[in-house]
């Protein structure tokens, strides 16, 4: 009955505006500093493109993509950049969502952080001032090093904002990209199996490739992505305590125009627990070697139970 009403309210909602919610996506690559990167960026950015195209069924032409070598008018420049943003801010309503990821270097002076353009570059502060008043829902990706304060400065009311990093000190050249745009065509991502992958679940499976793509290279990670939809410019790691995470959960940008009927917020929860016990579950393996067998099997242990709780609590939840 009350998933029901739900779906009647949802219904309603809809029916009551005449005018459906657009979706919109840009992608700004800049300055790749060196050869090795033309091609990697271009890839990261063809596999966004892709998916957005396809399995999200975005209208080509509202996706904008600015990038190191393409013609006058669609060079990653700041003043492309600027232009780009002006236009979208024109177009976009209270109900439309755009997605806007920043994919490239990143630098941090210790005073203002920084997305390399080609020419002169915008501080996260510029960034936020461009995005202050469209009128939309807005996602904001900055998948470079020293991203961290892109958070702080973007956050706010009806902005989802995912970093590569947790820290301005983290100025190694990140690998998050390649993972969120794959996590968007990946059946694998799709955590509640709904046909859908959110925000939140895109967020996740990348962090979960970054963490996998360190420990198989016996590296410690230089990259720890975090999420803000609340507002607080604090931001939550996957695997991690905190608030944020809902409003993600919520937000689509496939055909369904980024509303998600009949959300169950305590089945997401658990989602959200199973995914971080099986962060915990990854890290266990890689610090068995600095446990004794007893600490390890007591570990190990305490996981397999929690994770086989959640996942009874998962379908009991999915029967109802």
């Amino acid at each position: 009955m009350t998933r029901f009403v739900v779906l009647l309210a949802v219904f309603l909602s809809l029916a009551g505006s005449t005018v459906a919610a657009d979706r919109y996506l840009v992608i700004v690559s800049g300055a790749s500093g060196e050869p090795e990167y033309v091609e990697r960026y271009a890839g990261w950015c063809d596999a966004l493109v892709e998916a957005f195209t396809t399995r999200m069924a975005i209208d080509p032409t509202h996706i904008d993509v600015l990038r190191e070598g393409a013609d006058e008018e669609h060079a990653s420049t700041a003043e492309n950049t600027k232009r780009t943003l002006t236009a979208l801010r024109q177009k976009m309503r209270a109900d439309d969502l755009a997605m806007i990821v920043l994919i490239g270097h990143g630098t941090f002076d210790g005073v203002e952080a920084k997305f390399n353009l080609v020419g002169p570059d915008l501080t996260s502060a510029q960034w936020a001032a461009l995005l202050e008043s469209v009128p939309g829902r807005i996602v904001l990706v900055d998948t470079t090093a020293a991203s961290f304060p892109f958070l702080e400065a973007v956050s706010g009311p009806r902005r989802i904002v995912i970093t590569a990093t947790d820290s301005a000190a983290q100025r190694f050249d990140t690998v998050f990209p390649g993972y969120f745009a794959r996590a968007f065509a990946d059946d694998a991502a799709d955590l509640d199996k709904n046909g859908r992958v959110s925000i939140w679940e895109a967020f996740l499976s990348a962090s979960l490739g970054v963490r996998r793509y360190y420990e198989q290279r016996g590296q410690i990670a230089t990259e720890r992505p975090l999420l803000d939809d609340n507002g607080d410019g604090q931001g939550r790691e996957a695997g991690a305590e905190g608030t944020d995470g809902a409003e993600a959960s919520r937000t689509y940008f496939d055909a369904d125009l980024g509303i998600a009927a009949a959300t169950d917020e305590q089945l997401i929860l658990l989602l959200q627990k199973r995914a971080a016990l099986q962060i915990d579950a990854e890290d266990l393996k890689q610090r068995k070697v600095l446990m004794t067998p007893a600490e390890y099997a007591q570990e190990f242990e305490r996981l397999m139970i929690d994770i086989a709780r959640t996942e009874r609590a998962i379908r009991q939840r999915q029967k109802t």
